[in-house]
């Protein structure tokens, strides 16, 4: 992993905030992170990037939020790139064999929790199925806006990590134009 560390530390601005963003959909974040290197190993960037994830503004954790898909959506957020839309369908692989009334009930919670919350639910979904997010979604829903804004921005640091995590594991992962 130090090696692909080195790649992101001698990638120029553009390139290591693009991969940032797949990581992570907040510009802020990204061009916060990507300006902070350069990193010894991924411990220091793991814990640089949830630094800064806690310190940024509601808006920068909601336009982290807004590049997801809903969950059970087979399509891709707008603003994903392939690599993020690829892993997003990876994470919410568990709504894959859910049944016609469980998406269907997915897409119901989905679209109330927007209309209550103003965002689209966010949970880290690796490893759970298409029942579980529901039910997590449906008690959630109860939670005030103060309450579901902690849980929504603890979920999309989990997502992150997950993703940053990906990011180092595969090579092909990273641009050809990097050194290292």
């Amino acid at each position: 992993m130090t090696k692909k560390i080195e790649r992101l530390n001698s990638a120029s601005k553009d390139e290591a905030e693009a991969l940032l963003l797949d990581c992570c959909g907040s510009r802020r974040w990204a061009r916060t992170v990507a300006e902070s290197r350069p990193f010894e190993d991924f411990p220091e960037l793991d814990k640089k990037a949830e630094e800064i994830w806690n310190r940024l503004a509601c808006d920068d954790w909601l336009e982290a939020f807004a590049a997801h898909p809903k969950i059970g959506s087979r399509k891709p957020a707008p603003a994903q790139q392939e690599r993020a839309a690829g892993w997003s369908k990876n994470e919410q692989s568990g709504t894959t064999g859910a049944s016609d009334a469980v998406l269907s009930d997915l897409d119901e919670i989905n679209r109330l929790y927007k209309r209550k919350f103003g965002y689209i639910f966010i949970v880290c979904a690796t490893g759970k199925a298409a029942d579980e997010m529901l039910g997590l979604a449906r008690d959630r829903l109860n939670n005030g806006p103060d309450t579901e804004l902690k849980i929504a921005v603890s979920e999309q640091s989990k997502i992150t990590r997950i993703r940053l995590e990906r990011l180092f594991m595969d090579t092909e992962d990273l641009p050809n134009g990097y050194s290292g």
